[in-house]
């Protein structure tokens, strides 16, 4: 077996045995097989497709290039959420901690953010003091003794997805359905899950930008899951404006807090009570949909939930003295209301237009190496469908650089639209599929 039949075989539509693929991914990690072989391989992927047992294999075979973490000692179903990314993207802040104060095990490890979406890790580092970064034993005994553990991914779990995702990019490869499925499922399958929820975001902030784009890659990810024996349910859900109203690190730590103690933006609230009956059904604590939605909205009611996510924090080094008062976090230096030019009702709040500016304010980072700023990031006053008056606050900008202050005004007036007309709400969750 050679990598350069294995190229020449894919280039010519056949399929790739388990075999030449567990040869490619073990070649590649091992360094056995060279950059320009791997994007040739790639190449020809991207242009021929893979059937779905060669996406699975591909799966099993980039799960297995590291370590795989083992939490059958928890003696628990474990079911894992994951995004597939958007902007205002705090749902595993609000979900998370409520579905483990209803006895949900919660392990989850989350990457940081890359480029216009925000990730989890960068978004919990903002609170003082709370590591993300814990040793495997203690993150095992964490969710042992409180039931949760959100960090950052510590271990070697897939590497060889690591360095298809780096060259997939660096050729131009990164949209292809069998690619990102592969990419999503083995890393959940490499860090215990017995069971996945997957959020597929769907529109203008999110990577898959049409709902038959999203349909094809969560079928793909289905399927995945049943040949890896995971079961596997994606929540397509709508990511044309961005998801509540906070876009920045801190700012979106506010708003889940605000979020746990009963202040519930509707296309949050929608999105994580969803997500959330799914996951407490497949941990087998409840089989009613609409019965697990009235159990997370009564855990919010009576508190347990925002007490999970205090117990959390603390047991993980943060300090909560910033969750009993957000007064606490670092803010900003500028804040700047902007306000609507003219009568009528927003029609659209480009949701990737947004974090790519958020991200221009130090909210986000370009590279990898970049640093972030907690403290910036733009609050949305309106949502799409809203009626704004002239002189009202559509948004406020929270920034450190009054230049970066000048243009963030200008470019919010040209990305929030405003129209004569009345404007439709859209449904925050478009479909369900398993």
């Amino acid at each position: 077996m050679n990598i350069l039949e294995i190229i020449n075989k894919k280039k010519e539509k056949q399929e790739l045995t388990k075999e030449e693929i567990e040869y490619f991914v073990t070649g590649y990690v091992k360094d056995e097989i060279a950059d320009y072989q791997a994007a040739a391989l790639i190449m020809a992927i991207f242009l021929n497709g893979m059937t779905k047992q060669e996406t699975t294999n591909l799966t099993i075979a980039m799960a297995n290039s590291g370590e795989i973490l083992d939490l059958s000692k928890l003696n628990k179903t474990i079911v894992d959420k994951h995004s597939t990314g958007g902007v205002g993207d705090k749902v595993s802040i609000c979900l998370l901690p409520l579905v483990a104060s209803l006895g949900v095990p919660v392990a989850k490890m989350s990457g940081r953010g890359l480029g216009f979406t925000g990730g989890t890790v960068d978004k919990m580092q903002s609170i003082p003091g709370y590591k993300t970064e814990v040793d495997i034993h203690e993150f095992i005994e964490n969710v042992e003794n409180i039931g949760i553990s959100m960090i950052s991914q510590t271990m070697n779990l897939a590497p060889a997805d690591k360095k298809l995702y780096a060259l997939r990019d660096s050729i131009s490869c990164i949209e292809s359905i069998p690619l990102i499925a592969s990419s999503i499922m083995s890393k959940k399958i490499a860090s215990g899950a017995d069971k996945i929820v997957l959020d597929v975001t769907v529109g203008k902030g999110a990577f898959m930008k049409t709902l038959d784009e999203a349909e094809k890659l969560s079928k793909e990810m289905i399927e995945i899951g049943k040949l890896a024996n995971r079961e596997t349910i994606c929540i397509l859900t709508n990511m044309n404006e961005p998801l509540g109203y906070a876009v920045g690190n801190n700012l979106e730590v506010i708003e889940a807090i605000e979020f746990l103690r009963g202040n519930l933006p509707e296309d949050l609230k929608e999105v994580v009570l969803e997500l959330g009956s799914y996951m407490i059904k497949l941990a087998g604590l409840g089989d009613s949909i609409e019965e697990n939605k009235q159990k997370m909205l009564e855990n919010i009611r009576n508190g347990k939930a925002l007490k999970k996510l205090e117990e959390m924090i603390e047991n993980q080094g943060g300090n909560i003295e910033y969750i009993e008062d957000t007064n606490k976090f670092e803010k900003a230096n500028y804040k700047k209301e902007i306000k609507a030019t003219k009568n009528g009702y927003i029609q659209d709040i480009n949701a990737e237009d947004i974090g790519k500016l958020a991200c221009y304010l130090g909210a986000g980072r370009i590279k990898k190496e970049d640093s972030i700023d907690n403290s910036v990031g733009i609050i949305l006053n309106k949502k799409v469908s809203e009626k704004v008056d002239i002189g009202n606050v559509l948004a406020y900008v929270h920034c450190n650089d009054e230049e970066k202050l000048q243009y963030a005004e200008r470019k919010l007036k040209d990305i929030i639209k405003i129209s004569e007309k009345e404007v439709k709400k859209e449904k925050s969750v478009i479909k369900i599929m398993r």
